[in-house]
């Protein structure tokens, strides 16, 4: 089994912003793209133009339907990747090493070459955030595109991951999250930013930011809309474990 580091000197993470994302996947595709190009073995795709086509994919966005206690119903769009755990149950649940947490600046990574495919970090991962690749028989997940963010050859706006520097509505963010005074520790702490699913102890890096209360609209001639009021983070990470837990029993 692969242990954790007691610390790790850096937690480089993602912040994503559910007020901003409007649910188009360019962030996914540019994770299929980048990632299969570049780190590890191509991201297959199997059946692609046929009935059942299926394939691995690093990041999902998913759309669903929140109806707040007061307000009309609204969508939320929720972008789902891994969270590079502090406490990473697919790291010490892996029976080969394959999969480990990195001391420098807490990435969570796997080493294709000692995979064996069991399958065993999926089903400890609470977030459905591991992917099997049907070809190469491994695991595949988020590597925040550890092959960009350290890369001198390429401009410094570029060294971020390949989902924040494609996001057209600047939803996704970046960053040291064990410094307070990062960019993204500073927008976690004005805007609430919180765990996902905090019940399961993992104690995730990445962080969301919740949907901020909307201001009432014109509907039509001379008429003041209806005040669509956002789902307080409480009731907002509620939905969230439960929109999770349908997805895990997919």
């Amino acid at each position: 089994m692969t242990t954790l580091p007691e610390t790790t000197n850096r937690k480089l993470g993602l912040v994503i912003d559910l007020d901003v994302c409007v649910g188009c996947h360019a962030c996914a595709v540019a994770c299929k793209e980048w990632n299969t190009g570049a780190y590890g073995a191509p991201l297959s795709d199997q059946d692609a133009y046929g009935a059942e086509p299926s394939g691995t994919w690093l990041n999902r966005v998913h759309s669903y339907e929140v109806k707040p206690q007061d307000g009309p119903a609204q969508i939320v769009h929720f972008p789902r990747s891994c969270l590079h755990c502090e406490d990473a149950p697919c790291v010490t649940v892996c029976p080969t090493g394959a999969s480990y947490k990195r001391a420098e600046d807490g990435i969570v990574l796997v080493n294709e070459d000692r995979c064996m495919g069991c399958g065993l970090c999926a089903w400890a991962c609470p977030y459905g955030a591991r992917e099997m690749d049907m070809d190469a028989g491994v695991m595949k997940k988020c590597t925040l595109c550890v092959d960009r963010i350290y890369n001198a050859q390429i401009p410094a706006e570029d060294r971020v991951p390949s989902c924040v520097r494609t996001c057209p509505a600047n939803a996704r963010h970046f960053g040291d999250l064990a410094d307070p005074e990062s960019d993204v520790s500073r927008m976690v702490a004005e805007r609430g930013g919180y765990d996902l699913m905090p019940a399961q102890g993992t104690r995730p890096v990445n962080k969301y930011l919740p949907p901020r209360p909307k201001t009432p609209c014109e509907t039509g001639p001379g008429g003041a809309g209806e005040a669509s009021v956002a789902t307080p983070p409480g009731s907002l990470l509620g939905w969230l474990d439960r929109a999770l837990a349908v997805i895990d029993g997919e």
